[in-house]
């Protein structure tokens, strides 16, 4: 990774927050790693860390005005190959997600082409607010990249989640983002995402907790290599990435004549959707009515759509299967993987904050040789960029 980032232009966008002291040893890290880095600070900013301190480490001009130059929101963000928001404070964020342009700052990233990846940064009780969380969830729909935020002690005394990653942290996220440019352009890649819903009656259903997070993850991660993108998923409230071909379903049966209908023309297949392995027999066309103190529920089977890709692979074609597991995590993954004829499978732990409905996840990802990647406990974001690296790799 040590050449990674040489000859890359990195915008830093510096807010107002206590954080912003970590924000110049970041500097000097990617500095060190052979990045020009561009500074731009608000104006409240400059009251935790002054412009001399990050033009000394960067040797060059901090920007804060919009009027210091011609055009200076479009002439600083066009070269950019990554721009960094670090500290975010939660008044930048509502901004960004608000489309607000009210400063050199908020303008350029309006302007911006280039990935961007924002370090949140501020209290507790802050990031906790739903407004908060709802201009996250916005941005996360836009295509922004995140890192952190991290749990711990906080300046004000408290402690939770909030502090800003740490400067090696961000760098990481940072060296991912630059490292791969459009190693996917040409390719189609088809990504399903989120549970299936099969009905029972009109107002109940028989579903499982997936939350859609991981599968989109994965859509937007092809879709910044430069992948076209196809996204099949069942019911989330997640936004879906922009530019992916989106197709909704309900239930199993619907993803499958989904699946199928695009996956002859797919070059990678990344099966993420928690599939319902079973559905009611019938389907009541009323409510079913509170009666006996018992009732006896028919399942049957549905289709198995990963073995039915895997028996119809095209030569070329990559196949991903997912599966969540609560035990013998590497023993079913490796028969999953046989059986379906499948090239990957990424098996993940079921519990916790890991795996459905959480922000984070460990994979473990297993090929005809054996594992050949272990996230450790990561988000869902990074989790992607690591399988997408695999992928990259068989490519």
């Amino acid at each position: 990774m040590k050449d990674t980032l040489a000859g890359k232009e990195v915008v830093l966008g510096v807010s107002g927050g206590i954080a912003a002291y970590k924000s110049a040893e970041l500097v000097r890290l990617l500095k060190d790693r052979g990045a020009s880095v561009t500074v731009v600070m608000t104006s409240a900013a400059k009251k935790f860390v002054g412009t001399a301190t990050f033009q000394a480490l960067s040797g060059r001009q901090v920007h804060k005005s919009l009027f210091e130059g011609t055009i200076p929101h479009i002439e600083l963000t066009v070269k950019a190959d990554v721009f960094v928001v670090a500290p975010a404070t939660a008044n930048i964020i509502g901004k960004m997600a608000s489309g607000i342009a009210d400063d050199l700052l908020t303008t350029m990233l309006l302007a911006a082409r280039c990935p961007v990846l924002v370090a949140p940064a501020m209290n507790c009780r802050m990031y906790e607010n739903p407004a908060v969380q709802g201009n996250l969830a916005a941005l996360k729909g836009y295509g922004i990249h995140f890192t952190g935020p991290e749990k711990g002690p906080m300046a004000c005394g408290e402690s939770g989640w909030g502090r800003m990653s740490e400067p090696g942290d961000i760098l990481s996220a940072v060296e991912a983002l630059a490292g791969h440019g459009k190693a996917l352009s040409g390719k189609t890649v088809l990504v399903t995402a989120g549970p299936t819903l099969e009905d029972m009656d009109p107002v109940r259903f028989i579903g499982n907790r997936s939350s859609g997070k991981m599968g989109y993850a994965l859509a937007r991660e092809a879709a910044r290599r430069g992948a076209s993108v196809r996204l099949v998923t069942g019911p989330t409230h997640l936004e879906p990435p922009p530019g992916a071909a989106v197709t909704c379903v309900r239930s199993a049966s619907e993803m499958e004549k989904a699946v199928l209908d695009a996956a002859g023309s797919s070059d990678i297949v990344l099966m993420a959707a928690a599939v319902s392995d079973y559905r009611p027999d019938t389907k009541s066309g009323a409510k079913i009515k509170k009666g006996a103190d018992e009732i006896t529920l028919k399942l049957v089977r549905n289709p198995d759509i990963l073995k039915g890709l895997g028996g119809r692979k095209r030569k070329g074609q990559l196949l991903v299967g997912f599966a969540a597991e609560t035990g013998s995590l590497e023993e079913n993954a490796l028969k999953k993987l046989k059986e379906k004829k499948l090239d990957l499978i990424a098996a993940n732990p079921v519990g916790g904050d890991t795996g459905f409905e959480g922000d984070y996840n460990i994979l473990k990802v297993y090929g005809p040789k054996g594992l050949v990647l272990d996230t450790g406990r990561v988000t869902k974001e990074a989790a992607a960029r690591a399988l997408m690296d695999v992928i990259e790799k068989i490519l």
